[in-house]
This record gives structure tokens, sequence and C-alpha cells, in this order.
């Protein structure tokens, strides 16, 4: 076992301001997982199930499971008609669709996230319910605000850990989970070819204790802040081209950056790389198999020191596109 992982973890939600939000290498494909301000944007109800192993290679590495789904709240679709849409329902992502593109008329969004993460002795399940309102600033920009509340539960696996001390003041209480509220905010702006986001998760401070003597007590929640935007350039009428950025903040954290690239042929298959500042190299694909089911994953190589011992990290997310009524087979205000 190597405890040193394990040890290194359990010190970092402890003790440190550090990263205690999940990775995800394919928020682009769904960036609600970071910004409540998304839901409800697609004309469906939009359902993802994933999955990712952080670190492959090293034991106790991060593990992390969710499902999300959001949808527009009334009886009557964001669009009216289908102008924009092939007869037989697909909807290629191509220059036509754009010069048709119309912003949604404005509308209220709900969803639900829910997330499994696992690192080393570290277990945190957040279920949070989210609400957006979508504006429409003119024929062709939406503007939308969400929150998300709920409630997160934090164990540790004591039995798990070895410890110098077993009886270590430390962790004199951690047999009993701890249970937290949860808060975040976010903004999105969105056309037919660009998106940009603002969102914080974590709004409320929250101590982690898991002692009963309070000089241990000095771990705490922190806010995590994202800024993501990308904007979609066209090769030729069926072929598309992604650049987006994502800035993470963390406060006494280096500033994270991703810059992925994402190519789609039509509204069937799409390929990506992309890289994160001291951190991983990533490649990606995905295929909308048809107008209810989408399949996506990514590799991420590891440049980091980490690079010695793991194997790299694998994320894989099931999309339902539920309640479809023009049969479009990939998103329409996600790329």
């Amino acid at each position: 076992m190597k405890n040193w992982l394990s040890l290194l973890l359990l010190c970092i939600a402890l003790g440190l301001n550090a990263q205690q939000q999940p990775q995800y290498t394919q928020y682009l494909l769904n960036s609600y997982l970071l910004n409540p301000a998304l839901s409800g944007i697609e004309n469906y109800t939009d359902v993802k199930v994933g999955y990712r192993q952080q670190w492959a290679g090293l034991q106790d590495a991060p593990k992390t499971a969710f499902i999300s789904a959001h949808w527009a709240l009334g009886d009557e679709y964001l669009w009216a008609n289908a102008l924009s849409f092939e007869t037989d329902g697909n909807n290629p992502r191509s220059r036509s669709y754009t010069q048709n593109y119309t912003a949604s008329p404005a509308h209220h969004g709900l969803g639900f996230v829910a997330v499994s993460d696992k690192a080393g002795q570290l277990s945190t399940t957040t279920f949070d319910i989210s609400y957006a309102y979508h504006l429409q600033l003119n024929k062709q920009l939406n503007f939308s605000l969400g929150a998300a509340g709920g409630i997160t539960r934090m164990a540790i696996d004591v039995n798990a850990l070895l410890l110098e001390n077993p009886r270590d003041p430390a962790l004199n209480n951690a047999a009993n989970a701890r249970l937290l509220p949860d808060l975040s905010v976010g903004a999105w702006l969105y056309g037919a070819s660009f998106f940009t986001g603002l969102s914080v998760q974590q709004v409320l401070p929250q101590k982690l204790s898991f002692s009963g003597d309070e000089q241990y007590n000095t771990g705490k929640q922190v806010p995590h802040v994202f800024l993501n935007s990308g904007y979609k350039f066209y090769v030729s009428e069926d072929l598309n081209v992604t650049p987006s950025l994502l800035f993470k903040y963390v406060p006494n954290v280096p500033l994270s950056v991703d810059v992925n690239v994402k190519m789609g042929f039509k509204d069937r298959i799409w390929i990506g790389a992309g890289y994160r500042k001291h951190d991983a190299l990533n490649m990606m694909a995905g295929f909308n198999i048809s107008h209810l089911v989408n399949l996506s994953y990514s590799y991420d190589v590891t440049t980091s020191v980490l690079n010695q011992a793991s194997k790299g990290s694998h994320e894989i997310v099931l999309g339902l596109l539920l309640n479809n009524v023009y049969k479009v087979v990939c998103p329409q205000r996600q790329w």
C-alpha cells in the first residue's frame, strides 16, 4: 500500500487550503458540473453519468463517480419550430445551423447533481439541486444566472489508516461523518458560436473537524472559482473546431489552467486534445450514437512528478437526451 499517497491526501483534506473539488477533463461537454447557470440550457432533459479514475496505478488514488440531470421548466419547448433542423431529425453543427440559430426565449431551469469522490481514506459525497433563469438578450444571445444548494457528507475510513499512534488526537472523532451545507452560484453567456461562464463552488466556508480538540481543527473548505470560455470555428460546412480555456482558482494554490481543442464532424463524432498546466496532457473522443445516447472517453497522460508511478487518468461519460422532441443527436447549447 502506498501509504505516502494516503497520508498526503488526508493532510490536504484536513489541514491545507488545497483543491477540494474533483477534477474533470471533459468539462466542455458537461459544464453543468461546474456551473449551475446551465440548468435547463438545452431543449431536452440532459442526463450525464460519468466515472473518473485519477492516476491509475497508484493505490488509493482519487476515484470520482457522478450523475447529473437538468431540464427547462414548462410545457412549451424552447424553440417553437425546427426550421434549423433537417427533416429527418438530425442537426449537423454546420454553418447553416449557425446562420439559423435563434436564442431561446426567457425560461427557468432545474437540475440536480450527485457526486461521489474517494481519495485515499477520505470519502466525499455531495448532492445539490440547482435553479437557473435564462434571459434572452437579443435574437442570438442568452445570459443565465444560477445557484445550486445541497449537502456534502465527508467521512474518513480510520480502519484503513496506518497510524503511529492509533489514538491520534487529530482523528479521535473521525469515525463520525460530517454533514455540511453546500452552495454554488454561477453566470453563463452563450450564443451560436461561443460561451463564457463564471462560477463559484463551496461558497459557504465550513470547518473540517475530525477531532474533539480544537487545536487540530484547522482544516476548512475554501471557495473554488471557475472561469471558462470557448469559441467554435468552421473549417468547412460540416467540420468545426472549438478551442476553450478553463481557469480554476483556489486560495493559496497555484492557478490551474486547462487549454483544450475539440474538433467535430457533423453531429456524429468528435475528437479533442488538451493540456492542464503542470499536470497532464489529455486526449478525448466521443460518438453521438443516436438522438437518445452519446458516449465519450478521455485519457490524461500525467506530466507532473507523479508520472513515475501513475499510468494516467481515465474518464468515461454516458449521456442521455430524454424528451428529445426534435430528435437532435448532439447538444445544441453545449459544445
